[in-house]
């Protein structure tokens, strides 16, 4: 038998999607010895294929993406920015409006395509020579002890390093190997999303639309996602249904598919037209137990996996690699050795704090307003015109979609 042959590093990281990506690059000046294992090849990392997904950023995820070098490596043409959103009910002719007029900024945020996002922080990272990028790595067994983590791979060798980072999805294998536990919340349901264009202008503005069992998100796109068109005519749709529908409209033709996304919206954007794939994916959201363990942090979606209702996912998974890092940055300025149990319980009860009332509020939200008894539905309505009349709320909610106070 061949002998395993053992590396060492500073930091391992476990999955190099946009979470750990980010978290290496916040810590890439700090001169240590990062590993990132990842199973996609480098050229799928390099040039990610559109996957339907758009991810709405606050203020807050702007800064920081530009602070880490992100930014600019995303197309400006691929950049959406949101005016204004409204919240209705298919009860009520009624919106809740949130508008950006109020809080110093032309807007409330913006939309940036998940592959784009994800090639713009592999970019970021790709160029320090103290980052190391394994791709093509698949992670047998993660363990760690008071001294070391230590990561077998699949090819028999083994890596050392005194922190292990997991950045490996909401599904995370390295987290049920080291026994954190999560909650889990299967929502029964599906997420199917596309692009489409529609007769009337968008005027930048976002629309959530809750019906009897479903939800129709629209997002304003600028024009040359897919195609050129209008100005303000294209839109990142959104639909969330039950399981035992969503392959019907999977499969649903595209005349009558374009027909029931014109028919919900009643006239608010006009005629519609399906333009390039509709994608689907099955929701689930994920709270750790915990986001440390022994010499063993967990970021991004492996620590919170979020519903997308609210598209917070991204924007929290950034902040929580981004506190990790800060916490790694005051442990070397006091030379305390990065994975003591110090440093990652501080960063543990810190994105606790930040993540817990959004990620159990939006399953909350969820529930009502995929309810549909009878006396639900009318509450869900009136609940929209008490809302929308109440400042302090309005003033808290549009401090979550923008990251700032409003």
């Amino acid at each position: 038998m061949a002998k395993k042959s053992t590396n060492s590093y500073d930091v391992i990281v476990i999955g190099a999607g946009p979470a750990g990506l980010s978290f290496a690059r916040d810590l890439a000046d700090t001169g240590l010895r990062i590993c990132i294992l990842e199973k996609q090849p480098a050229s799928v990392l390099a040039a990610p294929p559109l996957d339907g997904r758009d991810i709405a950023l606050t203020h807050d995820s702007m800064a920081l993406m530009r602070e880490l070098g992100m930014w600019e490596h995303l197309p400006k043409d691929e950049i959406s920015p949101i005016r204004a959103a409204r919240v209705f009910s298919s009860e009520s002719s009624y919106f809740l409006g949130f508008d950006s007029a109020h809080t110093g900024k032309k807007a409330l945020g913006c939309l940036v395509p998940n592959n784009q996002i994800r090639r713009a922080s592999y970019l970021a990272v790709k160029k320090w020579r103290n980052v190391t990028i394994r791709d093509k790595t698949e992670v047998k067994k993660v363990s760690t002890d008071e001294a070391r983590g230590t990561v077998a791979l699949s090819s028999g060798e083994v890596l050392t390093a005194p922190l292990i980072v997991a950045a490996d999805s909401r599904f995370s294998a390295s987290r049920a190997q080291m026994g954190v536990p999560v909650t889990t919340k299967d929502f029964g349901r599906w997420a199917i999303v596309c692009r489409m264009t529609h007769e009337k202008a968008h005027g930048e503005i976002a629309q959530e639309c809750f019906f009897d069992a479903w939800t129709l998100a629209i997002l304003p796109l600028q024009n040359m996602v897919i195609t050129p068109v209008q100005e303000n005519r294209q839109s990142s749709i959104v639909i969330t249904l039950p399981t035992s529908e969503a392959e019907a409209v999977m499969k649903m033709p595209l005349d009558a598919f374009n027909k029931r996304i014109e028919q919900s919206l009643g006239d608010r954007l006009g005629k519609m037209r399906l333009i390039g794939e509709r994608y689907s994916y099955p929701l689930v959201a994920v709270y750790a137990s915990t986001f440390a363990a022994q010499r063993y942090a967990l970021i991004g979606d492996a620590a919170v996996g979020m519903h997308p209702v609210t598209a917070h996912g991204y924007n929290l998974g950034l902040a929580g690699a981004h506190r990790l890092a800060t916490e790694i940055r005051k442990a070397l300025s006091l030379g305390i050795d990065i994975g003591d149990s110090t440093v990652l319980d501080a960063y543990a009860r810190d994105h606790r704090r930040a993540s817990a009332f959004l990620y159990y509020g939006t399953n909350a939200l969820v529930n009502v307003y995929t309810d549909n008894r009878p006396a639900v539905l009318a509450l869900r309505a009136l609940g929209l015109r008490i809302a929308d009349k109440l400042p302090p709320f309005k003033k808290y909610v549009t401090k979550q979609l923008t990251g700032k106070a409003a």
